[in-house]
């Protein structure tokens, strides 16, 4: 055998395909059942039933619409570029996946004498991963609407490009804030920063509230869903799609709220801290496994907060108009993100010099 593979850690190369068919398949599972928790909550909100005749309490109802989907036919239009068309979908789905790459899932398990981190790739410039990967989404909105050869199509694309171009503005902006404070690109470190001081939402409140108000705009939810507008635009940017093309879409816009809300507690609220527990103690008195269990257990809870909340809003506040929304990106939210930016780093700068100007 060739001495480079003798010396590859085979190990490690398991290690990450099965966290990554893990990760992959609970994401899956998640956004499908984001769909039945999304409709019972608004039927809660709306005073109505919701899904419950698929199973005890509609709990089947996501796999109904999932054997729906591929049974539906499959339809390209005949003036539609083909290649493009098919690529769309699958760009955007692609995108929502990889995000999860660089979060932590929990600290580590210890099987097999081996030490096995719950992250797929622990790297030093995890954000900008994010960020460049996240920006890479605009394309599977862009390519399907143009692909599509639909007037209809197109605009609502362009308004989800532009919206999404602007709202990454403000979210990088206040990202920056958080950096001044962390030091760190790697969302690890940045948790283990929040296990062994204070969740950095108490220290950039502002910053935390811009990223969230971004992260609507990024994932396509209400209100800030222009570029599916069904009462102006038909059906919004996939209007031609149909069957599973049509589903990876849908699926994205879930998966994307599951890994945006998952980033928004790594950063700003501890990650897989488990709130009001020494974990460090707890491991050495319950053993490394089982506090890791409880740590992934932890982040989930954060995530499902995060989640319910998207839902929530979605039922409660009406849609934007277009200037509206334009109008909140550029002159509310960029000017907000900087201003938090500035004072971070003024007072960074007091903290350094003993509060002495």
């Amino acid at each position: 055998m060739h001495p480079i593979l003798l010396a590859m850690d085979w190990g490690l190369l398991l290690e990450k395909a099965v966290l990554i068919t893990i990760i992959i398949s609970v994401s899956l599972l998640v956004a499908m059942y984001e769909t039945w928790g999304e409709r019972k909550i608004a039927a809660v909100i709306q005073d109505r039933r919701g899904p419950n005749r698929a199973g005890p309490g509609g709990l089947f109802q996501p796999l109904a619409d999932g054997l729906k989907l591929f049974m539906k036919e499959e339809i390209i239009p005949t003036s539609s570029s083909r290649m493009l068309f098919v690529l769309g979908p699958g760009l955007a789905m692609l995108t929502a996946m990889m995000t999860s790459a660089v979060v932590p899932w929990s600290s580590h398990f210890d099987l097999f004498g081996r030490h096995i981190e719950l992250q797929i790739a622990d790297v030093n410039i995890g954000i900008l991963y994010i960020f460049g990967v996240v920006s890479m989404g605009v394309y599977g909105i862009m390519i399907g609407g143009w692909a599509s050869n639909n007037k209809f199509s197109l605009l609502a694309a362009i308004r989800g490009a532009s919206q999404i171009i602007s709202y990454e503005l403000a979210m990088g902006i206040s990202i920056i804030a958080l950096l001044m404070l962390t030091g760190s690109l790697s969302l690890k470190t940045i948790v283990e920063q929040q296990q062994h001081g204070v969740y950095y939402v108490l220290w950039q409140p502002l910053g935390f509230l811009i990223f969230l108000v971004c992260a609507f705009a990024e994932c396509n939810r209400t209100p800030f869903d222009l570029s599916e507008a069904e009462n102006e635009l038909n059906f919004g940017y996939h209007q031609e799609y149909s069957s599973m093309k049509l589903g990876f879409y849908l699926f994205a816009e879930y998966v994307n709220m599951f890994i945006s809300s998952a980033v928004m507690a790594t950063l700003y609220w501890g990650g897989y801290d488990i709130p009001f527990v020494n974990d460090t103690a707890f491991g050495q008195a319950h053993g490394q496994n089982l506090l890791a269990i409880l740590q992934a257990v932890s982040l989930f809870g954060k995530v499902i907060i995060f989640v319910f909340f998207f839902m929530w809003v979605r039922w409660t506040i009406p849609r934007f108009r277009y200037d509206q929304l334009m109008r909140l990106g550029w002159n509310v939210l960029i000017p907000l993100s900087l201003v938090n930016m500035l004072v971070t780093g003024f007072l960074i700068l007091l903290h350094q010099n003993n509060w002495h100007f």
